[in-house]
């Protein structure tokens, strides 16, 4: 159901004009203007319930970053439902002319040589959301998970990094929606509590793969307050709170509970990117 959803929206935003893939003239139109290049799953996309995909991270980082160089172009593969395995082999997201995302980035690369200033990366966390379900989280699962990141990453950092030597990239660490758990009771606590262990490697994880290519990192799981379940808000964890407050975990239906970030979550996660550039 999901990768029904995933293409319909997909190919509704081609319809539309508003997800594309630059492999056409008019892209070619203006080589000299400086490039931004987002790669990455739903979050990269600016996925939210509410139909409204303008406000991603991605959209408020370079509103931020147009101000200063209003020369910036922006080119955005950021693919709903893309795991590390699909980043590299395609299969969720059309790519017209190349068969994955991170073929298509490169493709990208080739074309604009020395003019991707920027490019930022979120992916992983699809490879072990489906570990995660209300009644506790399947451990082979996430050993399996973690295994698939590690080996696709292995392949995805390096080319990137190859293909793009001088370019700042940056990848980010994810937050813990299984955080919101913790309001259902008991069993809800100690699911949250089991979470953080699973977003730590994770976040390791990732964070080791990027340094090895020289990635600099957004550190979304701390500007999400990710370990703080010490400070209390009105009862409640910070850290549960802030899940709460930034993304749709806690909304009720039919907008909620989904972990996609709210617009003021994205602009946390955007202002994340900012600050170590």
């Amino acid at each position: 159901m999901v990768r029904r959803l995933t293409c319909v929206i997909v190919a509704v935003l081609l319809g539309l004009g508003l997800f594309s893939v630059p492999a056409s003239a008019a892209d070619a139109a203006d080589h000299s203007s400086p490039r931004y290049l987002a790669l990455g799953d739903s979050l990269a996309f600016g996925y939210q319930p509410t139909q409204d995909f303008t406000q991603g991270y991605v959209n408020q980082l370079y509103a931020t970053l147009h101000t200063d160089q209003p020369r910036l172009q922006l080119t955005n593969l950021g693919c709903p439902g893309e795991t590390t395995t699909t980043m590299r082999t395609g299969g969720v997201c059309p790519y017209p002319g190349h068969g994955s995302q991170l073929d298509t980035a490169l493709a990208f690369l080739r074309a604009h040589p020395g003019r991707v200033r920027l490019i930022t990366i979120d992916i992983g966390g699809n490879d072990v959301n489906r570990c995660v379900s209300a009644t506790g989280i399947d451990l082979a699962c996430v050993d399996q998970g973690l295994l698939a990141i590690a080996v696709n990453l292995s392949v995805i950092v390096p080319r990137l990094r190859a293909a793009a030597p001088y370019a700042t990239i940056v990848g980010m660490t994810y937050y813990d929606p299984t955080l919101a758990a913790w309001l259902s009771g008991p069993a809800g606590q100690a699911l949250a509590q089991l979470s953080l262990e699973l977003v730590h490697r994770l976040n390791r994880l990732l964070v080791a793969r990027y340094q090895a290519g020289r990635f600099r990192i957004a550190d979304v799981a701390a500007a999400f307050s990710t370990d703080n379940m010490t400070t209390m808000v009105n009862g409640v964890p910070l850290n549960v709170a802030r899940i709460c407050q930034w993304t749709w975990m806690c909304a009720p239906a039919p907008l909620g509970p989904d972990i996609h970030p709210n617009t003021a979550g994205y602009g946390v996660i955007a202002q994340t990117f900012a600050a170590i550039l």
